[in-house]
């Protein structure tokens, strides 16, 4: 499987429970902080619930 980065590019204040739970799962809990994982559906699925708060580095 391939890799991906992704990386934390709002503020996490203010979002619901569940969202702040699917960072900490990713890695995520500094603004700016960059995570590397593999591309699984499980991952994608966590990206695409907190897409509003991340990016896809290349």
């Amino acid at each position: 499987m391939s890799t991906i980065k992704i990386k934390q590019v709002k503020s996490r204040i203010g979002a619901p429970a569940d969202q702040k739970r699917t960072l900490d799962a990713l890695g995520l809990r500094k603004l700016n902080r960059v995570v590397e994982h593999e591309e699984t559906p499980s991952i994608l699925g966590m990206i695409e619930k907190v897409k509003h708060l991340v990016a896809i580095v290349k």
